[in-house]
């Protein structure tokens, strides 16, 4: 006790040694034997342990678990309690499926019990581990051995080299998917072939978290060290240790009597409860407690005129997943967030899709946010795609989950409709959706191809197909299909032309003239889509197609009237009547049967003159079917026939047909005959 008082009180007022003291000795030595220095050492350290975890047997396959419990009644906040294997292998980065690690508070008893749990055991599995427990300044610390099939593991002394740098925990890569069998890697070879660009990429894959130590130290590698005459053994060329940790630098002098000085970054290190010196023979040890950020720097120790360096690295605790990710499922189009909760604030952490690490940047739909601890992944429109296991990556832990992106429930809000469109006019397919996707346009199973006619226009959940000038061929069945849905609307657009009845072969009054006795065969062009059906009548009754002499015939683009032997009482207004589901047409046409007309009434004499006569007559009853012309008068003397010239008495009062005569000379007292 009295010694530990002088030791602080050396270390505030700066006095020097004691003089009682041998002077090969330096403070904070003891010249007692080894364990009672380790029992020195540890003096000012709290033992916390209220029950240690033992060592243990355990088969091939099987499964272990180890127990540390913490006594709490004195303690404000929960204890910082680290697994360790061998040296400096924090198990915490290792858990997973094989290692798993828990801890649990009784609050009647308050009591903190830590667990470590080894599953499926495998012989590699075997060595010494260590369990460290620290509050504030307070630590402890234990060690342990575990056998697996009752292999013979020797070990050495736990604690005597406890902070050397050992570098066998960083040369195993840590997967995102743990592997059976995995081999080692070397670092140092990948750091010595590696571009500068990739030591950052290196370090986090590998978890290397001093990667500044390590490209230090690969430098003074490569540097070879002078053979020195004072010392029989240099520090090492890097040190490193976790925060809150303790570290322990040693040297072997050539002569013990020479005098030695610590120095940390050129300052002389003066003893103190942080820094404590040792000496074993020829060895000068020198102790740091309770290591801090601040402890990260050079140090060097100075022998007579010699002196030898080392680097400190003091690494942060490993960022561990405090929560993990979960499974998600999302609709295509919306927003996606994974998130995880880590240890420690601002955390570097990286994120992986199916094992690719995911680099977010103005191209990318990817967008990483970070709150404190609190980290997420945003996938900006989730589609199909993004359906994947992402996993999350710290230098402690990681955590996966899966992402299942599936199409959300289409909802047909306006389907398509059938269509009939006059040709010419305008065709517009129009139909809206619940989601606002792309989608394709076909027509009779083809592709529907744009152009200056054809537009197919989407503005959000709407989707219109619009033809401008509707044609025949325009006609069909036309299918919608929104992209990524096993859906289609399918509509029928048909395309029709009201009936058109075609005269332009006729004369102004739609009349045709036919002879008597000879065939008609009137065909009138029609048109209309669809085919209109055409009807002919006469006197409201209807003519049939068939056989008889008086019949219709019907063809795509005409329509045909035939007389097969015209007699004059064909003659007449006879219409035609065409009809589609377009509308209407009607249209009449007059037939004239020409023939020959009917004898003139027997003629009268109406007066006789010396030389001349008058003859009248009845026009006859039919005219053929056209106006008389004119009028032919034979007369006959003795059996003779001989035409009579004369004049027409009508004619004279300009009347277009005359019924009458004057014949002369005609001989008195002769008989005549006329006709």
């Amino acid at each position: 006790l009295d010694f530990l008082l002088l030791f602080l009180v050396s270390d505030e007022e700066e006095v020097s040694p004691p003089s009682a003291l041998p002077p090969e000795w330096s403070l904070g030595e003891s010249p007692v034997g080894e364990e009672q220095d380790k029992q020195n050492a540890n003096s000012q350290l709290s033992i916390l342990f209220v029950e240690k975890p033992q060592g243990g047997t355990v088969k091939v396959g099987e499964n272990i678990t180890f127990i540390a419990k913490v006594k709490a009644e004195d303690l404000l906040r929960k204890p910082t309690v680290k697994w360790f294997k061998g040296k400096w292998m924090d198990l915490a980065s290792k858990a997973g499926k094989h290692l798993q690690l828990k801890e649990t508070f009784e609050r009647h008893s308050r009591v903190y019990t830590f667990e470590m749990q080894i599953i499926k055991a495998k012989e590699n599995y075997a060595g010494n581990y260590r369990c460290e427990v620290t509050y504030k300044d307070k630590f402890d610390s234990c060690s342990f051995d575990l056998e697996v099939h009752g292999k013979r593991i020797f070990f050495g002394e736990g604690q005597d080299d406890a902070g050397e740098l050992d570098f066998s925990g960083l040369l195993k890569r840590r997967e995102v998917k743990q592997q059976e069998e995995e081999p080692e890697v070397d670092v140092w070879e990948l750091l010595k072939n590696a571009k500068p660009s990739e030591y950052e990429k290196i370090a986090f894959q590998y978890g290397i978290t001093d990667l500044r130590g390590m490209l230090k130290r690969l430098k003074r590698m490569r540097r070879v060290e002078k053979k020195s005459a004072a010392f029989a053994k240099i520090l090492d060329p890097a040190y490193q240790v976790d925060k809150g940790g303790r570290v322990r630098f040693m040297v072997e002098l050539a002569d013990p009597k020479l005098e030695v000085k610590w120095y940390k970054n050129g300052q002389e290190i003066r003893p103190s409860t942080k820094y404590i010196f040792e000496h074993k023979g020829c060895q000068r040890i020198l102790f740091i407690n309770n290591c801090q950020m601040t402890d990260d720097s050079e140090y060097y120790v100075t022998a007579g005129d010699e002196k030898c360096s080392t680097e400190l690295f003091v690494r942060e605790p490993p960022i561990m997943v405090t929560k993990q990710l979960e499974d998600t499922t999302a609709y295509c189009g919306e927003r996606v967030e994974l998130e995880c909760e880590v240890s420690e604030d601002d955390a570097n952490v990286k994120w992986f899709k199916n094992g690719e690490e995911i680099i977010p940047g103005p191209k990318s739909r990817y967008r990483i946010r970070v709150e404190g601890k609190k980290h997420f992944l945003i996938i900006e429109g989730a589609t199909k795609a993004d359906s994947a296991e992402y996993s999350v990556m710290t230098t402690g832990g990681q955590s996966s989950a899966k992402l299942t992106v599936d199409l959300k429930p289409l909802k047909i809000l306006t389907p398509l409709t059938d269509q009939t469109v006059n040709l010419g006019k305008e065709i517009c397919l129009k139909c809206e959706i619940s989601e606002n996707i792309t989608g394709k346009w076909t027509k009779n199973g083809l592709p529907v191809q744009e152009s200056d006619r054809l537009k197919v226009v989407h503005k959000g959940r709407i989707h219109k197909l619009v033809i401008a000038n509707a044609l025949i061929e325009d006609e069909g069945d036309y299918v919608f299909a929104p992209d990524a849905y096993n859906v289609t609307l399918p509509a029928k657009v048909h395309v029709v032309d009201p009936p058109k009845i075609i005269l332009d072969g006729l004369d102004a009054d739609n009349t045709v003239t036919v002879i008597a006795g000879s065939k008609l065969r009137l065909e009138i062009p029609i048109s209309g889509e669809p085919p209109p059906k055409a009807i002919w009548s006469r006197a409201d009754k209807a003519i049939m197609e068939g056989s008889g002499r008086i019949r219709a015939e019907s063809y795509p683009d005409s329509s045909t009237l035939v007389i097969d032997v015209a007699e004059r009482d064909d003659s007449g207004v006879y219409h035609i009547n065409l009809k589609n589901e377009a509308g209407e047409a009607h249209a009449s046409i007059k037939i004239k049967v020409v023939d020959l007309p009917d004898p003139p009434v027997a003629p009268t004499v109406t007066e006789v003159g010396d030389d001349w006569c008058i003859m009248k007559w009845e026009p006859p009853a039919y005219d053929g079917g056209s106006p008389i012309l004119g009028n032919c008068l034979l007369v006959s003397l003795c059996n003779c026939q001989y035409s009579c010239a004369g004049g027409s008495l009508e004619a004279r009062n300009s009347r277009p047909v005359c019924w009458a005569w004057w014949c002369t000379p005609v001989v008195p007292a002769t008989r005549y005959s006329g006709g």
